[in-house]
């Protein structure tokens, strides 16, 4: 089936009224449930929706008054586009002067409900569904430019998660290693970045033997390093690019440590780490972020075979630091060990931020609420979580202490790759990467297993990949002085 894989289909459409344009269609009212307007109340919880066919008129409740977010209304955005489809009504009007939409940030928030909401996995899909696509139009008369700067971002910024998320439900038989490098490199050359591929011959010659030996046990689609780099806007040549790290594991069965039956599937989605830092580097580059970007993904697919690594291995790494097996179920650490290691050697960065599916012990920690965060600088980590209370993308921070290292001391090599107990899992990723950060670099580890995919259908996601930190990473890098 060939498809583009470069673009999403819409199943939305935004437009913009002209400012002497009046609308003709019915009108959605956004609204407190605890402050009935003139016309009545749509309900108590956020997205209850109330139709008034004879005033042409939609009433979206956004819950009480107290409580109304930039996520209750992109939680308000998801209702209303849900409501629209299965309601098959073809068109709407939002006024996006309303007071209700203040500050931007608030209509931003209800534009990127809408379009998250309106994704759908269906690239391998007959299609037989005939529901149009409805169009919301959007009426701005007197910040008529800036309403549509806010609702081209916030295109721009859906898109991009929009993407991530089509990538990551990709099977393995269709995304390896090797594909997406392929579609990495077109993606560059779309939005006019900078690539660089290596392949496993190039990788074992520099001496990467964690990543490489991760993919080996995949003999048709071997590990790639894949790097993406955007020039940011500045006039400073000299400035610092922040470096964005992705684990891609396309598929993982766990090797020889193999999953059981329930846990081996949804492992195409271990790959959301690498999908969300693409995702942030082209929506970066269409926003125009002064800040030079880099994003590198160590990609590998962690398979069973005669050339698998195994339990009881002593792996050199990139870094030259010895590893000892514990269990081959513990592969991103190693993959990340080496992509870690190669960026600090070859770009001096501002600060280094990786994202991971790395392990289950996050969401027992966390749920499926909150992302780990864990890092060897306050300022960087403090930097992330304001982010993430901004855009709902939210972290907690999980310690560094220098005893959890304890946990993974090896008596054959410099360190095992996992703990033989069952304490502090998460930590304890943390603790193998940070083996792999020189000291003067600013790094961060965001564990997203947890909130990288849902396994069931959220306010303003479907059921699958979230694209989990795309709008955390933006908001981030939109705010750096």
């Amino acid at each position: 089936m060939k498809y583009n894989y470069l673009e999403i289909p819409k199943k939305v459409h935004l437009k913009l009224l002209g400012i002497d344009q009046k609308p003709s269609c019915v009108q959605a009212i956004f609204q407190p449930a605890s402050e009935p307007s003139e016309f009545g109340k749509a309900g108590k919880s956020v997205g209850d929706i109330l139709f008034l066919e004879k005033q042409n008129l939609l009433l979206v409740s956004l819950g009480p008054a107290k409580k109304i977010s930039a996520d209750v209304l992109r939680q308000a955005g998801g209702s209303l586009i849900r409501w629209l489809t299965t309601n098959r009504m073809s068109e709407i009007v939002i006024d996006a002067e309303d007071p209700i939409f203040q500050p931007s940030t608030k209509f931003s928030a209800l534009l990127e409900g809408i379009f998250l909401a309106s994704y759908r996995f269906e690239r391998h899909k007959k299609s037989t569904d005939t529901t149009p696509n409805p169009v919301v139009w959007i009426q701005a008369k007197t910040h008529h430019i800036e309403v549509q700067a806010t609702v081209r971002r916030a295109e721009i910024i859906t898109d991009a998660i929009n993407l991530a998320r089509d990538w990551a439900h990709e099977p393995a038989n269709v995304i390896n290693p090797v594909t997406l490098a392929e579609r990495s490199i077109q993606l560059a050359e779309k939005y006019n970045l900078e690539w660089k591929i290596l392949d496993e011959k190039e990788l074992e010659a520099i001496g990467a033997g964690a990543i490489v030996s991760v993919g080996k046990g995949s003999h048709q689609s071997p590990a790639r390093l894949i790097i993406l780099k955007y020039a940011g806007k500045k006039t400073d040549q000299e400035e610092k690019p922040v470096v964005l790290v992705g684990k891609g594991l396309t598929f993982d069965t766990g090797g020889y440590s193999l999953k059981d039956t329930a846990n081996i599937q949804g492992m195409k989605y271990d790959k959301c780490g690498a999908m969300a830092v693409i995702a942030t580097i082209i929506a970066a580059a269409q926003l125009e972020i002064p800040i030079p970007i880099i994003a590198v993904i160590g990609a590998a697919e962690n398979m069973i075979s005669s050339y698998a690594y195994r339990p009881d291995d002593i792996l050199t790494t990139l870094a030259g630091k010895t590893v000892e097996i514990v269990s081959t179920d513990a592969e991103g650490r190693l993959v990340l060990a080496d992509t870690l290691t190669y960026v600090q050697q070859n770009f001096p960065a501002r600060a280094v931020i990786d994202l991971a599916t790395l392990t289950g012990g996050v969401v027992v920690a966390l749920g499926r609420v909150r992302a780990g965060l864990l890092s060897n600088s306050d300022r960087l980590a403090n930097e992330l979580l304001e982010s993430g209370e901004r855009t709902h993308e939210r972290l907690w921070r999980l310690p560094l202490d220098e005893e959890y290292f304890q946990l993974i001391i090896s008596e054959d090599g410099d360190m095992k790759n996992s703990s033989t107990v069952r304490e502090a899992h998460p930590i304890v990723g943390g603790i193998f990467l940070s083996q792999f950060i020189d000291e003067t670099t600013a790094w961060a580890h965001l564990d997203i297993a947890g909130v990288a995919d849902s396994p069931k259908e959220l306010p303003y996601s479907p059921k699958g990949a979230t694209g989990f930190g795309v709008r955390l990473l933006i908001d981030y890098l939109e705010n750096l002085e």
